[in-house]
């Protein structure tokens, strides 16, 4: 019988990546995930509901990840979904958590204003080096007239690093 795992997800990070090496030298890169959801009850009332997706990421891609994204950024990810058990050592009762490990990402937030001119820009309160964001194309004019630029193209997708399991 053919399986399928697969998800497609676009959000917005809820935290800053974490990033940790294992004992082996295998690096691995956590964030969370949000996408929401606006519908209409049959009363006519618009509702808004959030889901959270923790996602996971090894190797290259790890570094890629912690290296780009930041608490808040749109982005695209691909990858399979992970279901792990365990048991809580303190109350005893079996729990589970549902994630989604990556296979490939992509960047969707806009290079801001500063970036035109090839400067280096780097999040507010982190440390950690940032490298240069292309300078946005010429685009018509939006509503206000200022200007858009077109979304970051950093895509993250080396199957390579990833662990068996």
């Amino acid at each position: 019988m053919p399986n399928l795992n697969k998800v497609m997800l676009i959000g917005n990070l809820t935290r800053d990546p974490v990033m940790r090496v294992t004992p082996s030298g295998m690096q691995i890169c956590e964030f969370g995930l949000a996408m929401n959801r606006v519908y209409r009850t049959q009363q006519g009332e618009t509702r808004e509901e959030t889901c959270f997706m923790d996602v996971s990421c090894f190797g290259k891609q790890a570094e890629t990840c912690n290296r780009y994204l930041r608490k808040g950024d749109p982005a695209y990810v691909e990858g399979r979904l992970k279901l792990d058990r365990w048991e809580d050592k303190r109350t005893g009762e079996k729990r589970q958590s549902l994630s989604v490990v990556m296979e490939r990402m992509q960047l969707l937030r806009s290079a801001p204003p500063s970036a035109s001119n090839g400067a280096q820009v780097q999040a507010p309160g982190v440390d950690r080096p940032s490298a240069p964001m292309a300078a946005p194309r010429s685009m018509p004019p939006f509503s206000g007239g200022e200007q858009l630029a077109p979304p970051q193209e950093i895509v993250a997708d080396d199957y390579s690093d990833e662990p068996p399991f």
